[in-house]
């Protein structure tokens, strides 16, 4: 019933996720149940507080069209997670249905019921924490909710449809738990439990057949696990576990105790093994790619280059970083990887991402700029060096005091001496920056003897007045004070 889009919110410059009615489901006898349906989504979502489900940040209609504004959450969705890691780790499946039941209970105590648990949406996120998408068809359990649909045909996925639901009777948290334990039995084996040629046959087979019992598949599953998932696929809701609690309960003492995490990527178990713990560092996050983006063939890159100009003078910065992102790749196959086009770009990029503070991002980009810049022109190349002092910015920035200390001490000679790349001013300011790195470090008196003599110089070239010498002076009184 519709798309999700990368939107941007121009105010906060932040990205966000839109989802759109699709224009050709507007239109016709139809449109006026879907219009209801998009509304009762918006209303139902935002009712629901919780940190594993999307945050609902707008809602509202624009001409003809509907929307709704979410949360852009980072990751990857659970069929590409299962995808990705064959077999899938029994004790992720357990991490991850664990975590569903949380999220679950919150929705079921609005009271809602999801409707459509799936792998697709379901998002795994860097931390290991798993966020629940999609509440768009789900219900309110009051007595009097009509069909959602003109024909009465049921909402959801066959795959993962509950055998009430495939008949279009009464749902409720039961619905859920059902899709649930077809999403552990998938986690766990690889496949559904129930699958079929037509969307009609999975249907009939979740109402009469029988699932395998998953250690058939995979005898090192648990037994205790093996005989939950069949209790959330059993035919009757009276037979299912009674709650989303009851459920987490049962999970429980399959869940790893704390510890340290195996360090693979998204990994589930870690917000069990490490609670609250902070989120890992990943060294590049792509930019997103909206569904707009234009194919390689057809991509304006100068056109993209003058929405970046003007986003970034609108203060738009973060959309300007992923418009360079996503055009860095096509203007490189347009025109070259070291054409003079492409490293126009790459400078833009690498300072786009230093003005939006994405240190981390920005680092081997301005790295892989100094170097070749470097081997082109030469060590003492003032563009080489002015990376160089980025790239030095970046370290200290991120916390690397050793590192970016090594970076200034390195580029200082060159600053100092007038017959290279000689600027006074930077010398001064490379100075100043080696002082405070050396404080960091506890270095209390080389901080001092370097303080001192940039106090001595600042003065002689600059008089004391200058704002840098009545900074210098406080640190040297504070310092003073300290080793006192």
């Amino acid at each position: 019933m519709g798309q999700v889009w990368t939107g941007y919110d121009q105010r906060l410059d932040r990205r966000v996720a839109v989802k759109l009615l699709r224009p050709d489901k507007v239109a016709g006898q139809e449109a006026d149940e879907l219009r209801r349906r998009f509304v009762r989504e918006c209303r139902v979502t935002a009712q629901v507080d919780h940190p594993g489900l999307v945050t609902v940040h707008d809602a509202g209609s624009a001409g003809e069209e509907l929307y709704l504004v979410m949360q852009y959450v980072d990751g990857a969705d659970l069929a590409d997670h299962l995808a990705e890691h064959d077999p899938y780790p029994w004790s992720w499946a357990v991490a991850v249905a664990a975590q569903l039941c949380a999220a679950l209970s919150a929705v079921h105590a609005v009271p809602i019921v999801h409707r459509d648990l799936k792998p697709r949406n379901v998002m795994v996120r860097p931390d290991g924490t798993v966020t629940v998408l999609d509440l768009g068809v789900a219900s309110v359990m009051d007595t009097d909710t009509t069909r959602l649909t003109h024909t009465g045909s049921p909402i959801g996925s066959p795959a993962y449809m509950a055998p009430e639901q495939a008949m279009g009777g009464a749902v409720g948290p039961y619905t859920d738990l059902y899709a649930l334990g077809v999403l552990l039995h998938e986690l766990l084996t690889g496949q559904a439990p129930f699958t079929g040629t037509t969307a009609l046959g999975v249907l009939h087979r979740h109402l009469y057949d029988p699932p395998a019992p998953v250690r058939t598949l995979r005898p090192e599953v648990p037994e205790a696990l093996e005989a939950l998932v069949l209790r959330l696929l059993a035919k009757d809701p009276q037979h299912r576990p009674a709650s989303a609690q009851e459920t987490y309960e049962e999970l429980l003492p399959l869940i790893p105790a704390r510890g340290t995490p195996t360090g693979a990527p998204l990994d589930p178990t870690r917000p069990f093994l490490l609670p609250h713990a902070p989120w890992p560092y990943r060294a590049q996050v792509p930019a997103p790619r909206p569904q707009s983006a234009p194919a390689p063939e057809r991509a304006d890159v100068a056109g993209a280059v003058d929405e970046v100009k003007r986003l970034l003078g609108e203060g738009r910065v973060t959309q300007a970083v992923d418009i360079l992102g996503a055009i860095l790749p096509v203007a490189a196959a347009q025109h070259g990887e070291h054409s003079p086009v492409v490293r126009t770009l790459r400078k833009q990029y690498a300072a786009t991402l230093m003005d939006d503070g994405q240190y981390r991002r920005a680092l081997p980009e301005l790295r892989r700029l100094a170097d070749e810049r470097a081997t082109e022109s030469g060590q003492a190349d003032p563009q080489s060096l002015r990376f160089r002092y980025d790239v030095a910015q970046c370290l200290e920035q991120l916390g690397e005091p050793v590192a970016a200390l090594a970076e200034y001490r390195a580029l200082l000679p060159y600053y100092e001496n007038r017959y290279v790349a000689g600027d006074p001013e930077l010398a001064l300011d490379v100075r100043r920056r080696i002082g405070h790195l050396l404080l960091a470090l506890g270095d209390r008196v080389s901080a001092q003897d370097t303080l001192v003599r940039l106090l001595h110089d600042v003065e002689r070239l600059r008089g004391p007045g200058h704002p840098l010498a009545a900074d210098i002076r406080r640190t040297l009184q504070w310092l003073g004070q300290v080793r006192a």
